[in-house]
C-alpha cells in the first residue's frame, strides 16, 4: 500500500511539473489508482475474513439445560467414509459424542451412541440410498445425512418422517429442506466467492477461466459455483469459458485436459472440492499449462504442497471437525421432546478461510489443514 501511494504521489508531482492536461493526468495516474484500490480491497477482504472467523462458534457450548434423550442412537450416513475431509468430520462427531456424555454425566447404559456409514466413493448415490434404507429400517432416534444427490433421497426422508425420525443434514443439504430439522455446513456460497476473488486477483482481473467441479446435483457444489459466478460478474474482463462436472463426463481427467487444449490462453481454473483439486494437481502439464493459475477447495496434503511450491495460488478451506461437532450436537438436541425441535437453530454455516503461502504456517489456520 505504502509503495503504491508513493508512486501515486510521484506521478501527480511529475504531471504537475510537466504541465499535463487534465485528460493526460487522468491517463497517467489511472493505473496507480487502480493498484491502490486493488490493494485496499485485498486488505479489507483479509480483515473481514479474520473478523468472520473470530465470530464463528467453532465448538458449540454443550448446554445441559437442554433435554436430550439418554441412550439415543444417532445414525450418520455420509457422502463417503473415505478421504481426509470426511475423516475429520467423523473425528469431530466422535468428540461431540464424548463431550455430551461427559457433560450430562450419562452412565454406560444412558450414553448416546453413533454409527457412521457411507459409500467408498461420494459419486456412488445408489450405495448411499441403500444404506439409508437399511439405517431407517433400524429406527434410530436421529438420522444425520450428507446427501450426494440433493434429489435422490426424498423417499427415504419421507420414510424417516413417517417413522418420527428427525433428520439433521450436514455438509450438503437436500432439495426439500422442510424435511430436515437442522442443517450444519460451511458457508459454501462464501467458498465460491472467495475462490473467485482470489483467482481474479491472481490473473490481473482479466482473461478466460474454467471451473472443474464435483457432482452437479450436490447442493454444496451448486452453492459454491453460484458464489463464484456471482462474484466473478464484478470483473467484466473475466470470462468463464467452461464448467465441467465429474458426473457429466466419462473421464474427468480427460475432460479437464481437453479444456486446457481447447483454450491455450486459459488464465485460471477453480476446482470446487478436494478430490477435483487433487486430481487437477496430479495431471501432467507442459510449460504453457503450468502458467494457468489454480485455486482449489479444502487444504489437503497435496494442495498444501502445491501452495508451498507455488503450483497453486491458494485454497479455500473448511473446518470439517467443527461441521461434525455441530451436527452431532444438533442431533442430540433433536433426540429430546419434539416440541424442542423448533428451538434448535435451523441453519449454522461456518465461514471458510483463505490459505496461501503467506499464512499456511500460521498457527491460527492449522485446524483448516487436512
Amino acid at each position: 500500500m505504502k509503495k503504491s501511494l508513493i508512486l501515486l504521489a510521484a506521478a501527480l508531482s511529475a504531471a504537475t511539473l510537466t504541465g499535463c492536461t487534465k485528460e493526460k493526468l487522468q491517463e497517467l495516474v489511472a493505473p496507480v489508482v487502480a493498484e491502490v484500490l486493488a490493494q485496499q480491497e485485498e486488505e479489507a477482504a483479509a480483515h473481514n475474513q479474520e473478523e468472520e472467523a473470530a465470530d464463528i462458534p467453532i465448538i458449540p457450548e454443550i448446554d445441559t439445560n437442554i433435554r436430550i434423550h439418554p441412550g439415543s442412537r444417532i445414525a450418520v450416513v455420509s457422502k463417503t467414509v473415505k478421504g481426509e475431509f470426511w475423516s475429520l468430520v467423523q473425528k469431530g462427531m466422535k468428540q461431540a459424542i464424548k463431550d455430551i456424555n461427559d457433560a450430562y454425566g450419562f452412565s454406560k447404559d444412558e450414553q448416546i451412541r453413533m454409527t457412521f456409514e457411507g459409500a467408498d466413493d461420494e459419486q456412488d448415490v445408489n450405495t448411499q440410498i441403500n444404506t439409508l434404507d437399511a439405517v431407517i429400517a433400524e429406527n434410530p432416534d436421529v438420522l444425520c445425512l450428507s446427501a450426494s444427490d440433493m434429489d435422490s433421497c426424498l423417499a427415504q426422508l419421507e420414510a424417516a418422517q413417517e417413522n418420527g425420525i428427525p433428520v439433521v443434514a450436514f455438509d450438503s443439504n437436500v432439495s426439500e429442506s422442510d424435511m430436515i430439522c437442522a442443517f450444519r455446513a460451511s458457508d459454501n456460497r462464501r467458498v465460491g466467492a472467495i475462490g473467485a476473488y482470489r483467482l481474479s486477483a491472481a490473473i490481473g482481473k482479466m482473461g478466460k477461466v474454467a471451473i472443474f467441479s464435483a457432482q452437479s446435483k450436490t447442493q454444496s457444489v451448486q452453492d459454491r459455483i453460484q458464489g463464484f459466478m456471482d462474484q466473478i460478474k464484478g470483473y467484466g474482463d473475466i470470462e468463464v469459458v467452461e464448467t465441467v462436472f465429474i458426473d457429466e463426463v466419462e473421464n474427468m481427467e480427460e475432460a479437464m485436459d481437453q479444456v486446457l487444449a481447447d483454450y491455450p490462453t486459459l488464465a485460471g481454473v477453480f476446482c470446487t472440492n478436494a478430490d477435483i483439486s487433487d486430481m487437477y494437481l496430479a495431471m501432467e502439464k507442459d510449460e504453457t499449462r503450468d502458467s494457468v493459475a489454480m485455486v482449489g477447495v479444502d487444504a489437503t496434503r497435496k494442495q498444501q504442497e502445491a501452495v508451498r511450491d507455488g503450483t497453486e495460488v491458494g485454497v479455500v478451506s473448511q473446518h470439517p471437525f467443527a461441521i461434525g461437532y455441530h451436527t452431532i450436537w444438533a442431533a442430540a438436541q433433536a433426540s429430546g421432546p419434539h416440541r424442542q425441535l423448533k428451538d434448535i437453530p435451523r441453519e449454522i454455516l461456518i465461514a471458510p478461510v483463505w490459505i496461501d503461502a503467506s499464512n499456511i504456517d500460521n498457527e491460527a489456520y492449522q485446524e483448516y489443514l487436512y
